[in-house]
């Protein structure tokens, strides 16, 4: 199978796409994306809005309605979702052949 042309994802934009199985707005995005990185991977917010500018284009995510007409909510799509798993299974192939050669 032909790798998408979007692999492999930066560290940032995987874990924006897995900070996006939520909802999010864009200082949300911030924070979840540091706690899920155990505090690896802090963005400004000139980093986060270019990469979700980057992620709209892509079809990677999409807005979402938002209580709050002064916030841009974001969501992950089901083509966001794919290029996640797909990411997920190329490094999770290469956790594997690690351990399998070097014990």
């Amino acid at each position: 199978m032909k790798r998408d042309k979007n692999l492999p994802l930066t560290e940032t934009v995987y874990y924006i796409l897995l900070a996006l199985l939520e909802p999010a707005h864009g200082y949300l995005i911030m924070q979840k994306v540091e706690e899920l990185s155990a505090g690896q991977v802090h963005m400004a917010a000139g980093t986060l809005y270019g990469a979700v500018d980057n992620l709209l284009k892509q079809k990677l995510i999409q807005p979402v309605q938002s209580e709050d007409s002064r916030r841009k909510v974001y969501v992950i799509t089901d083509r966001g979702r794919e290029i996640l798993r797909q990411d997920y299974g190329r490094m999770h192939h290469m956790i594997e052949m690690t351990n399998k050669i070097m014990g």
